[in-house]
């Protein structure tokens, strides 16, 4: 089983939503959400349609809490666990090991079992204050990165968006044990 977790990078939660259903296709899926998402009504979509898109598409409850992300380690092992979006606020917890929500304790919890973690960055300041963040987990052992670019290099020079439509060659590579190239894209 394949874990999907989602951050509050509510611009990007429909391609995401996109990349979970081609995934769900191939085999068992656990959604995971933090808690901005299982909460957050924005003007892209109500929480409650995430959420609902998410059940239909996993047959499975959503895990939304640090009690039920905490398993997901030895005791619920994950073939491969993405974060797709990640936003910089989760990077950071990561690259700085925080976990005070659920999908920084479902990553952590899945790292320890030496297992894939693919983030799928969407971030507007990952070329400013991120970027150290970015480097940290570029270091790290079993982190994977689905290849990014500047969204809009002159409006928001500092935002870097992955290319969702590489996600499912990325998570072949993880599973491999290759990180997809380039990583940053033009």
């Amino acid at each position: 089983m394949i874990g999907f977790a989602f951050c509050g990078s509510f611009c990007t939660i429909r391609n995401a939503l996109g990349e979970l259903e081609r995934l769900c296709e191939q085999g068992e899926v656990q959604g995971i959400v933090s808690e901005a998402v299982f909460c957050t009504d924005t003007r892209f979509a109500p929480a409650s349609k995430v959420l609902d898109e998410i059940r239909r598409l996993t047959g499975r409850e959503v895990i939304h809490t640090i009690v039920g992300a905490e398993p997901l380690g030895p005791k619920a092992p994950l073939e491969a666990l993405i974060i797709c979006p990640c936003t910089g606020n989760t990077l950071s917890k990561m690259a700085n090991g925080i976990t005070d929500s659920s999908v920084s304790m479902a990553a952590k919890a899945h790292l320890r079992s030496d297992r894939p973690l693919v983030i799928a960055l969407a971030s507007n300041d990952a070329l400013s204050a991120n970027l150290k963040n970015i480097g940290e987990l570029l270091n790290r052992k079993n982190v994977y990165f689905v290849p990014m670019k500047q969204d809009d290099p002159i409006g928001k020079p500092h935002s870097l968006v992955a290319d969702f439509s590489q996600l499912s060659s990325t998570l072949d590579g993880a599973l491999r044990g290759e990180q997809r190239q380039p990583i940053f894209q033009t």
